[in-house]
């Protein structure tokens, strides 16, 4: 019995002589035990047959009939020493002995005690050693209440893992409750469980009742826990090979039907149509000796097994691609470029460029498919244009959206490893495609995502990396597929948030919002005549007029594409047709006068430019994701101590650019007559209008800086004039973005004059001829080139400050006290038409 366990670790047990309560020293005959921890109490018998174990165990018979026993760290030590054993073990008392055949003899013992080998004693014929008797703690007859609570907890835990494991006898637990000492019950039930060597003897070792019933708790624990995951697996697997034998059962019963049926469809008979298919393909030898090697596979499984259905499923799949199959017939272009004129109103610089790549790849067929990526806001077409690519050009057309796209598997797919595996989403969109070389869409590809499951933009700089994807390998498939010859186009509404390096595999087209004029063209050729077909009016029963439209693009829609303005054609065409069913009305024709009737009141106003010049207060120029806005810009100077005061929810770069502007004026203070210390006498007040929007950017940086010298000199500053353009503290005037939407915006408010970075002089060529003819652009270098244009009356130097002329007005030398900024009115007289479309949250303004 003391040979059968092994036990591979070192799990000292030493413990200081301090840590417990100490008995009577003796010198006693030691046997170390191999695979057996024995404790106190403990009535057992084990075998001996080592010579030196012999000589011990006849030592102790001879004297007092007591021996130690000690647990072996290592069964296969043949010789142990004392550095093979553990120094705790039982003080034990020898009941009977009986020989065994082969020089073996079993003994009965009794452990009496804990002991501790104080000083091992090697003897020539056996092991001795001086043993400390760990006596057991006294609590006087009443055991302390945490001591108690453990207990109780333990043999609850007992309890649990008897139930569990069925090969405990339960009359142990009786004879375990009835004990009386805590650390009787530790021992007993650590001698009943099944831990391991390391794990016995720790409990052993441990003197402490408390600390021994706590460490006893967490490996019972353990045990109970082990237990049921071992009762679960059992059941499954009890539960699999019964389904296996009724499956194979059936399967046997299902083929004998069929063979009697007369239809017995072989997995041969499969595994031959595949091969046959196979052949027929010719695909590059690498691809081919896999899908073989796969078919193979098959016909030597069981056809119902699940290994078999994950073939069977992965065969499919392969033979479902269009392997040397191309839909593309040539590019005709001027055909192309008619569909393109008959799908799209205006967007000219688009089509040119989608046409310039259709011609280039009809002269050089083999050259590699460009990635195209349109980027524009919403509703002006993108997709759309890429349908028309397809038609176009005469190729399949697929689409997939990977807005909110998060996991890496849509674009790679699932290892065939996992149950329910498919191929990611651009091998099912060729599968869907039934074509090597279709147009395929990526939509919303600025709107993808990434989070544990990987980084799908990753996975798409293969994709899009002409020199890449004609290796691309899907991790269902496991093999190259050939991408080469497929058209990728994305679409975006922004490049700002497209991962830098997917950014630069793309060729990016803006595609820009439409103007009034377009936006009314589009709905009279397109947007009107499919709304009144899909609900069954004709253009007699309801007719819009030219005026009406403008209305709605002006009062009842704010956007740079045309879904909105669709969408309330739409809604008209409703109304209209339950009038018409009604009776109510033979015939409508919608006009501005009852365009109110069907879509109640207006929903947005543009702002009017006053007439008059205001002080303090210009117009600025501000692009929004719907499109251009104007906006006005007031200040003022109240007495103070040179603070400046920022509203209108601006953002940190708006902010720096006004603290920008105001510290230019200092510097030039002297040359536009404004008096020096201004800056310690009056505070800066710089405010834009609707402060529940937030605004940001750098270009309303000349706007503001001129709006300050307006209140500071006193001279009131034209509202027909608008300008735009970051400056610097030198007073430059830097190029920023978004030009065509702000001067259409300068524009649809009834501006004449726009002032503009000379650097932006390039922009001017995308303003459409019908609103540059219009208008006047002033190309700036410098704040002091928009002084002229902006202000009623020239600003004139300072002369030298005296005491007099500072006292009329400190802020403008020629005013007087009365008419200081800080009674400036032109904070009531500032534009009060606000437009909303500034209500969105502004990129740069």
């Amino acid at each position: 019995m003391g040979d059968e366990v092994r036990n591979d670790n070192n799990y000292p047990a030493e413990v200081p002589a301090e840590d417990f309560a100490g008995g009577r020293r003796l010198t006693l005959p030691v046997i170390p035990l191999r695979g057996l921890t024995a404790f106190p109490e403990m009535v057992f018998h084990f075998d001996v047959g080592r010579e030196k174990s012999i000589n011990a165990l006849e030592k102790a018979m001879m004297s007092t009939q007591t021996i130690f026993l000690v647990t072996q760290k290592n069964i296969d030590t043949e010789l142990p020493t004392a550095d093979d054993y553990y120094d705790v073990g039982i003080i034990a008392k020898i009941k009977q002995m009986l020989k065994l055949p082969g020089d073996s003899i079993r003994v009965l013992v009794e452990g009496t005690a804990r002991g501790r080998i104080v000083f091992p004693e090697t003897e020539v014929s056996h092991v001795e050693a001086i043993v400390e008797e760990v006596l057991p703690e006294d609590y006087g007859g009443e055991v302390p209440a945490k001591i108690e609570a453990l207990v109780r907890i333990v043999l609850d835990s007992f309890d649990e893992y008897l139930s569990i494991n069925q090969k405990a006898s339960g009359d142990v637990y009786a004879s375990i409750e009835s004990l009386d000492h805590p650390g009787q019950v530790a021992d007993a039930i650590a001698s009943h469980m099944d831990f391991k060597t390391e794990a016995k003897q720790s409990i052993l070792g441990e003197f402490d009742v408390e600390k021994r019933l706590t460490l006893l708790e967490q490996l019972l624990d353990k045990e109970i826990e082990i237990e049921r995951i071992e009762q679960d697996i059992g059941k499954k697997v009890r539960s699999k090979i019964n389904q296996n034998q009724r499956e194979y059962y059936l399967r046997e019963q299902l083929k004998t039907i069929q063979e009697e049926l007369g239809s017995d469809e072989s997995v041969e008979n499969e595994v031959g149509t595949w091969l046959r298919k196979l052949k027929k393909l010719k695909l590059e030898k690498k691809i081919h000796d896999k899908i073989e090697k796969e078919i193979k596979r098959l016909s030597k499984m069981q056809p119902g097994s699940a290994e078999a259905t994950v073939i069977r499923s992965y065969v499919d799949w392969v033979f479902e691609l269009p392997w040397n199959v191309y839909s593309g017939k040539g590019i005709d272009l001027p055909a192309a470029e008619k569909k393109l004129d008959a799908d799209h109103y205006g967007l000219e610089k688009v089509k040119e460029r989608i046409l310039e790549y259709l011609a280039v790849m009809e002269l050089a067929p083999n050259l590699k498919a460009p990635i195209l990526c349109l980027v524009g806001p919403p509703g002006v077409g993108k997709t759309s244009i890429a349908k028309s690519v397809a038609a176009a050009m005469g190729r399949s057309f697929v689409r997939m959206s990977l807005g909110g796209v998060r996991d890496e598997a849509e674009i790679r797919g699932h290892r065939r490893t996992y149950i329910g595996s498919i191929p990611g989403r651009i091998i099912n969109g060729m599968k869907e495609a039934k074509a090597m070389d279709p147009v395929f869409l990526f939509d919303e590809i600025d709107k993808i995502g990434a989070d544990f499951r990987g980084d799908p933009a990753s996975a798409l700089l293969e994709v899009l990396d002409p020199e890449q994807n004609k290796e691309f390998t899907d991790h269902y498939l496991e093999f190259a597929f050939d991408l080469s010859k497929v058209f990728f186009i994305t679409t975006a509404n922004t490049a700002d948030t497209i991962p830098r390096p997917l950014l630069d595999r793309m060729e990016l087209i803006e595609v820009p919002g439409y103007t009034e004029q377009e936006k009314v063209k589009i709905a009279e050729r397109y947007l009107v005549p499919k709304q009144l077909s899909e609900h069954g009016l004709t253009g007699e029963l309801l007719r819009f007029s030219n005026g009406a439209i403008h209305d709605m693009i002006n009062f009842y829609t704010r956007e740079s594409g045309v879904r909105s303005l669709e969408r309330r054609i739409a809604g008209i065409c409703r109304k209209a047709a339950r009038r018409i069913v009604e009776n109510r009305a033979k015939r409508i024709v919608l006009s501005s006068k009852n365009l109110e009737k069907y879509l109640g009141k207006h929903q947005y106003r543009y702002e009017v430019i006053e007439k008059e010049a205001l002080t303090g207060v210009t117009t600025g120029l501000a692009w929004t994701a719907v499109g251009g806005t104007t906006l006005s810009i007031e200040t003022s100077a109240v007495a103070g101590k040179g603070g400046v005061v920022l509203t209108g929810q601006l953002g940190d770069v708006m902010k720096e650019s006004a603290r920008a502007g105001i510290s230019y004026i200092r510097s030039i203070a002297k040359e536009i007559g404004v008096a020096v210390d201004f800056y310690d006498k009056y505070d800066i007040h710089v405010h834009i209008p609707e402060g529940a929007t937030p605004k940001d950017g750098p270009s309303a940086g000349v706007t503001m800086c001129i709006a300050t010298i307006s209140t500071l000199t006193n001279i009131p500053a034209r509202q027909d004039v608008a300008m735009t353009g970051e400056i610097t503290l030198l007073g430059k005037v830097l190029p920023v973005g978004g030009i065509r939407e702000k001067v259409l915006a300068a524009h649809r408010a009834g501006i004449g004059k726009v002032l503009l970075p000379r650097d932006n002089s390039v922009d001017l060529e995308e303003i459409p001829d019908e609103v540059r003819k219009k208008m006047e652009f002033v190309l700036l270098d410098h704040v002091r080139d928009a002084l002229p244009h902006v202000l009623t009356k020239a600003v004139t130097a300072k002369k030298s400050s005296s005491r007099k002329s500072s006292a009329k007005n400190p802020a403008a030398g020629k005013s007087s006290a009365k008419k200081a900024p800080a009674k400036n009115p032109a904070a009531k007289k500032s534009a009060a038409a606000k437009n909303p479309a500034a209500k969105k949250n502004a990129d740069a303004y």
